[in-house]
């Protein structure tokens, strides 16, 4: 009896799983082969660059167990649910974003064996009352676990940008992401090179603090897109930390416009 009670669940929640993806036109997942790169904040200001050319968009934080997104977009308080199957996302500067950040207590540690990762995925994906999607952008965890393998499967996504610095320790890992989007058969698969160049805060010189160009070399070599890349520039960092996008408090900076040209071949591509 249990086992069909919960083989019934399974069956209602892939039914809502799949309405809602009917209203989302293009999915789009980040990848990274490693931590530290720059995913997240790819995510996020793609995502207002996205929202930026009048496209309707969501952003599904899938980082379950290191969920920086809220604290990018400056999200506080808890989602409201309408019901036990439909969960309300933030709207942020026309932006719906969910994430499991402020569900748990400040500074807790999600310790959560797999499946429930994958399961508040699934619970993310089929019971956020989403609406009409131009783009629902999901920010995956590094490397090729669970919940990279659930959202690939369950969104079934257009599009998996790997998201790499210039130096040859991060395309290694890169290129181990972009054979994952492969094999799960992804039809559309880019790099975004982030990190690329430091821009002097004094000077606006351009200083090649970790290389540039691996991420387009690497793109060309594994016959994938290369979407474009993003330089350092210190307003980034203290802007993100304070819950800002650049994309929206420095819409005419470098970094600004190196995402609306990243969000504009996104568009050539999907569209």
């Amino acid at each position: 009896m249990q086992q069909m009670n919960q083989q019934k669940q399974m069956e209602e929640q892939n039914n809502r799983i799949e309405k809602n993806l009917k209203q989302i036109k293009n999915r789009i997942v980040v990848f990274s082969g490693k931590g530290g790169v720059g995913k997240s904040t790819v995510a996020v200001n793609l995502s207002y660059a996205l929202l930026d050319n009048k496209n309707k968009v969501g952003l599904l934080d899938a980082d379950i167990t290191g969920p920086n997104v809220p604290q990018m977009v400056g999200i506080k308080g808890k989602p409201e649910a309408m019901d036990k199957h439909q969960i309300l996302p933030h709207v942020k500067e026309g932006l719906r974003v969910i994430s499991i950040a402020p569900m748990v207590p400040k500074d807790q540690p999600v310790i959560w064996r797999g499946p429930l990762r994958s399961g508040t995925i699934n619970q993310f994906i089929g019971d956020v009352v989403w609406e009409e999607l131009d783009y629902l952008i999901s920010d995956l965890p590094p490397g090729t676990g669970d919940e990279v393998l659930t959202a690939s499967q369950k969104l079934k996504p257009k599009m998996a940008i790997v998201v790499t610095t210039p130096q040859e320790v991060s395309l290694l890992d890169c290129r181990r992401a972009v054979n994952m989007a492969k094999k799960l058969e992804i039809p559309n698969i880019a790099v975004v090179e982030n990190m690329a160049g430091l821009i002097c805060p004094h000077c606006g010189k351009e200083i090649d603090f970790f290389g540039t160009g691996g991420g387009k070399k690497m793109a060309e070599q594994m016959d994938v897109a290369y979407l474009g890349n993003i330089p350092m520039e210190k307003e980034n960092r203290e802007l993100s930390d304070a819950g800002k996008p650049v994309f929206l408090e420095r819409p005419d900076s470098m970094t600004s416009n190196s995402f609306k040209t990243i969000a504009e071949n996104v568009e050539k591509i999907l569209e």
